[in-house]
C-alpha cells in the first residue's frame, strides 16, 4: 500500500511538473506574439508618416514651381513690355523732325480779323445758355444714373471658373490641415475665392430677372460665399476647413441659410443646386405642413410643373411616421412628413467651368421659380 501511495505521488509531482512547462510556454508565446504586434504596428506607422512626408514633400514640391513659373512669366511680361515701350520710344524720337513741320502755323494775320467776333449782342441772350445749363445738367444725371447702375458692369469681371478649383479641393481633402492651407492660401485666393466673388456678382442681375429679393453680396465675410473655415465644437469631424464650394443666394429678410434661397455646391464628387428652405423653424414648418394638407391645387401644381420636374428632384430628410396631427392615409402624406422643403438640380463639373455656367445657373434657377415662390407665399415673404 505505502508503495502504491508513493507512485500515485509520483505521478501527481509529475503531472503538475508537465502542467507548469505548458503554462510558461503558453506565456511565452503570447509575449512574442504581443511583440511581433507591437513591431507591426510601429512598421505601419512609419510608413504611414513616410506616406505623409512624401505627399507634403510633393504638393511643397508643386508649389514652388507653380511660383516659379508664375514669376517666370511675369518677368518675361515686364521685360516684354518694357521693350514694347522702349521700341515706341526710338520709332516716335525717329518720326519727330517730321512732326517740326509748322510754319504754316505761324501765319495768322487771317486769324486776328477780330472785328467780326466783337459783335456779342447775341451772345449775351440768356435763353440760349439757359438751354445750354439744361443740357448739362441733363448729360450730369445721366452719368449720375449710369454711374448707379454698377452692378450690371461689373458681372463682366466673371471669366468662369477654371481647373484649379478642382485642384485645390481634391489637395486640401489630401491635407486638410492648417499649415497645408496656410501654404496654399494665395491659391485660394486666386482660384477659389476671387472667381466666385466675380460669380456673385454675375449673378446678381440674373437673379433680379427671376425676382428682386434674393440677395448676390460679393462681401469677403458675410456674403453669398460660404466661409471655408469649418465650426468643430459640436462636430465628430474636426478637419479645420470644408472641402466644398458654397454659395447661398439668400431672401432679403432671412438672416441665415435656413430661410428660402438659391445655393450653388461643387465638390470633388460633383455640382449640385439647391433651391427651397433647408432645416426652417418648427413655427415655418407647420405653415408649411399646414398648406399642403389643406391644399387647393397651388401645392401639387407647384411641385408637378413640367419645366420643374424636368430639371429638378424634391431632396432633403422626412419623418418615418406621420406628424401628430396628420391623417396617415392623407394623400399627400408624404410630402407632409418632410423636414426640409428642398429641390436640387444635379450638374456636371463642366457645367460650372466657363464663363457659360452663370448664364446655365441662372436658367435652371428660374425654372424652380414655381416652388421657391410657393414656399415664399406660404411663409408670408415677397417673391
Amino acid at each position: 500500500m505505502a508503495r502504491a501511495k508513493k507512485k500515485a505521488s509520483k505521478k501527481k509531482v509529475a503531472k503538475k511538473k508537465v502542467a507548469k512547462k505548458k503554462v510558461a510556454k503558453k506565456k511565452v508565446a503570447k509575449k512574442k506574439a504581443t511583440k511581433k504586434k507591437a513591431t507591426k504596428k510601429k512598421a505601419t506607422k512609419k510608413k504611414a508618416t513616410k506616406k505623409k512626408a512624401t505627399k507634403k514633400k510633393a504638393t511643397k514640391k508643386k508649389a514652388t514651381k507653380k511660383k516659379a513659373t508664375k514669376k517666370k512669366a511675369t518677368k518675361k511680361k515686364s521685360t516684354a513690355k518694357k521693350k514694347a515701350t522702349a521700341k515706341k520710344k526710338a520709332t516716335a524720337k525717329k518720326k519727330a523732325p517730321a512732326k517740326k513741320k509748322a510754319p504754316a502755323k505761324k501765319k495768322a494775320p487771317a486769324k486776328k480779323k477780330a472785328p467780326a467776333k466783337k459783335k456779342a449782342p447775341a451772345k449775351k441772350k440768356a435763353p440760349a445758355k439757359k438751354k445750354a445749363t439744361a443740357k448739362k445738367k441733363a448729360t450730369k444725371k445721366k452719368k449720375s444714373t449710369a454711374k448707379k447702375k454698377a452692378p450690371a458692369a461689373a458681372s463682366g469681371d466673371f471669366r468662369g471658373f477654371g481647373p484649379g478649383l478642382l485642384e485645390f479641393f481634391a489637395e486640401l481633402s489630401m491635407n486638410n490641415d492648417r499649415d497645408w492651407f496656410e501654404a496654399n492660401k494665395a491659391r485660394y485666393e486666386e482660384q477659389v475665392r476671387e472667381p466666385a466673388l466675380a460669380f456673385v456678382r454675375a449673378m446678381g442681375p440674373r437673379l433680379a430677372e427671376i425676382s428682386g429679393h434674393f440677395v448676390a453680396s460679393d462681401k469677403k465675410v458675410g456674403g453669398s460665399l460660404m466661409r471655408i473655415y469649418r465650426d468643430v465644437r459640436f462636430s465628430k469631424d474636426k478637419t479645420p476647413y470644408k472641402t466644398n464650394l458654397g454659395i447661398q443666394f439668400r431672401h432679403e429678410v432671412g438672416k441665415d441659410v435656413h430661410a428660402p434661397g438659391f445655393y450653388v455646391h461643387m465638390d470633388n464628387e460633383g455640382v449640385f443646386l439647391g433651391a427651397g428652405t433647408w432645416r426652417p423653424e418648427s413655427s415655418a414648418l407647420a405653415q408649411l405642413r399646414a398648406a399642403i394638407a389643406e391644399d387647393d391645387g397651388a401645392w401639387t401644381a407647384a411641385r408637378d410643373d413640367a419645366r420643374f420636374r424636368e430639371h429638378w428632384r424634391l431632396g432633403g430628410d422626412s419623418l418615418k411616421r406621420p406628424p401628430r396631427g396628420f391623417d396617415a392615409e392623407h394623400p399627400l402624406i408624404e410630402d407632409i412628413k418632410r423636414k426640409d422643403h428642398i429641390a436640387v438640380c444635379d450638374l456636371s463639373i463642366g457645367d460650372l467651368l466657363g464663363p457659360g455656367s452663370v448664364d446655365r445657373i441662372a436658367e435652371r434657377f428660374a425654372t424652380s421659380a414655381p416652388y421657391v415662390g410657393w414656399l415664399c407665399g406660404v411663409l408670408g415673404v415677397p417673391f
